[in-house]
């Protein structure tokens, strides 16, 4: 079987899978790290790889920018694929100091701005939240493997360039950082009863200003790849 956006048909995607917004990423992450990887999609140019990682088999995709994007790849993973293990592997905006450029975030719920939870037709304001199975997964990688994260509320937003002090109003809801598609990804996950988990380097800082390079975006995230590997084949 296939999907008008994926080529793999059924028994090509491993139960887990991470989940870049970038298919470069997804590209490095299976040649760096995977053994013997497939590519099982290329419509799109949205890469899509299945090898293994200490014996054992796993995904990577790209996903594209942003919740509708996200939405529709991690649904139709889920729904059409079988997928039961979803973890985001990408960047965020810091909005507070002691968050630094290079840090990785989890975002245990992801606040947002965007009308995706329209679609689930929910009588009233949904709280998205990572799942409590990977996140404990998360820790016990992370004391493993010694890579330190910090995890809290995060927001998902539409809009990549906003103006003005906005974020300021997010951090004194002690919002740790934006990034644009963890809400939709923990709302189809918690919808179908799978497992999910959004975690995210920082590469931009609303506070000082740094930036990291889009080859630095690509590749030196590797902290984080490796982080969510180990917790990807738990």
């Amino acid at each position: 079987m296939s999907t008008h956006i994926n080529a793999a048909n059924k028994g090509d995607i491993a139960e887990s899978i991470l989940l870049p917004g970038d298919p470069l990423r997804a590209k490095f992450i299976a040649e760096t790290y995977l053994n013997d990887p497939k590519c099982f999609n290329e419509i799109r140019g949205m890469l899509g790889y299945t090898g293994t990682y200490k014996g054992v088999p796993v995904s990577v995709m790209g996903t594209g920018m942003g919740m509708p994007s996200m939405g529709i790849y991690s649904w139709e993973l889920i729904t059409e694929y079988d997928v039961q293990n979803l973890i985001r592997i990408g960047t965020a905006g810091s909005f507070h100091k002691d968050i630094k450029i290079k840090d990785i975030v989890i975002g245990m719920s992801a606040s947002t701005d965007s009308n995706y939870i329209h679609a689930f037709d929910v009588p009233g304001t949904y709280a998205p939240c990572a799942s409590w199975e990977l996140l404990s997964k998360a820790r016990d990688a992370s004391e493993k493997l010694e890579i330190p994260f910090k995890a809290g509320n995060i927001v998902s937003c539409d809009v990549f360039y906003e103006f003005g002090d906005w974020w300021k109003k997010w951090a004194k809801m002690d919002v740790m950082a934006v990034e644009m598609e963890a809400a939709a990804l923990y709302m189809n996950a918690a919808y179908n009863s799978v497992n999910a988990m959004a975690m995210m380097t920082i590469s931009d800082h609303f506070v000082t200003g740094e930036r990291s390079t889009a080859e630095e975006r690509q590749k030196s995230f590797t902290d984080m790849m490796e982080l969510a590997l180990e917790i990807a084949t738990k």
